[in-house]
């Protein structure tokens, strides 16, 4: 390590000497921090006059307080009073639903005009539980949204009443709308998966899983559960009553968030461990999947608690409890871009439906138990990320240097 800054003066022909260490730390955006010391020397003659301040010591060795929004983002008005369970864009306009762990379902409009973004609150329901999940109708009309009280409501946006649409016997973890089909789909932890026309008060069909369901995604005809003890259930949805294959998840540890490729020709998997799996379904593509490591800092490794494909270009965004969110480019495998981080856990994010906003929350998720929440500054954010085209558009591999 270089020598600690030294300044040296030549004061009326006798020296004065002061040395005090200087670090400047650089933040990389992605669990990657770096030092950097200066040396400077200074020669200063027939100085007359020589006035000295005292720099307080707390200057000095103080971290300074944690910046929940390093990357400048945008920030929803009245978020919700406790963390951040799930985040859902209406597919026809800029309307924002998040649900959270104080109950409550809540609906902003989003203005955006150029650089210029603001949000408004619109609306809110309640559940009798925590809420854990969330979708939107294909016309953009309706909310659907699960959770611990084991049950799926419905929620016309143009005022009408909510009214419980789906049941299970655990808490409804995950939830999806298949427009193709005309229903519901919900995944639970008491390991069943239910299709529902929401007419009716019975289930259309239950599905038996191998274990609690963890994540869900829906891209017709491909659906992807990934449940509890690394398995990854494929569904053909032209014939949904059975599995069309079944998979030992490509990660050592426990599944955390899937999402199908746009082309529905295979899926992403995010897991605890800090990594991510890219798996395609033809047998014949299966020299294409990798793993790759993210969401680290060093020996700290983190969740991965969120994956979304950019709707025009097909790259994608993970989001972790390390506090950034990323973007990648799975068909030329490198990064596009590393974001800041945040000083609390991403615990869920989503794009629009043109890519142009990029919505995250920023919230205690509990990773790290109930020692490590303190409630004076785990405040609850909303950010909305406006991604450049650099940012988000897939571009060659750089083959002459590292990344």
């Amino acid at each position: 390590m270089p020598a600690p800054f030294t300044v040296s003066q030549l004061i009326s022909g006798s020296n004065f000497e002061a040395k005090f260490p200087l670090s400047l730390s650089l933040s990389h955006g992605f669990g990657v921090s770096g030092g950097l010391s200066l040396s400077l020397s200074l020669s200063l003659s027939n100085l007359l006059v020589v006035v000295v301040s005292e720099v307080p010591m707390s200057a000095f060795g103080t971290p300074t307080a944690p910046n929940p929004n390093p990357n400048k983002s945008f920030e929803v008005a009245q978020p919700p009073s406790d963390s951040v369970s799930s985040l859902s864009f209406s597919p026809k306009a800029n309307y924002l639903v998040a649900t959270s762990w104080d109950n409550q379902v809540r609906c902003w409009e989003i203005m955006h005009s150029g650089a210029v973004v603001g949000s408004t609150p619109k609306a809110s329901i309640s559940h009798d539980q925590p809420v854990l999940c969330s979708t939107w109708k294909d016309d953009g009309t309706t909310v659907f949204s699960g959770g611990c009280d084991k049950q799926a409501k419905m929620w016309p946006l143009s005022g009408g009443q909510p009214m419980t649409v789906a049941m299970h016997d655990a808490p409804i973890k995950e939830i999806a709308w298949i427009p193709e089909m005309n229903l519901l789909v919900t995944g639970s932890w008491d390991k069943t998966l239910k299709y529902w026309d929401t007419r009716q008060s019975n289930p259309v069909h239950t599905q038996q899983l191998p274990d609690r369901c963890y994540a869900l995604t829906v891209r017709h005809p491909l659906m992807v559960v990934g449940t509890a003890d690394r398995n990854l259930i494929v569904f053909n949805l032209q014939n949904p009553q059975t599995e069309f294959k079944r998979i030992t998840s490509p990660l050592k540890y426990q599944t955390r968030c899937v999402t199908a490729f746009p082309d529905q020709q295979g899926f992403l998997v995010g897991s605890i461990e800090g990594r991510v799996g890219v798996h395609h379904l033809d047998d014949s593509q299966q020299s294409k999947n990798f793993t790759f490591k993210c969401h680290r800092d060093g020996n700290e490794i983190y969740s991965v608690n969120s994956l979304n494909f950019h709707p025009v270009h097909h790259t994608f965004a993970t989001a972790g409890s390390d506090g950034a969110f990323n973007f990648w480019d799975k068909d030329s495998k490198q990064r596009l871009k590393a974001m800041a981080r945040c000083s609390q856990p991403i615990p869920c994010s989503t794009f629009n439906n043109d890519g142009s906003l990029f919505a995250y929350s920023s919230c205690y998720d509990w990773s790290k138990g109930a020692e490590n929440h303190n409630p004076a500054t785990a405040k609850s954010h909303i950010f909305l990320h406006l991604p450049q085209e650099s940012e988000v558009k897939s571009k060659p591999r750089n083959t002459t240097g590292r990344k």
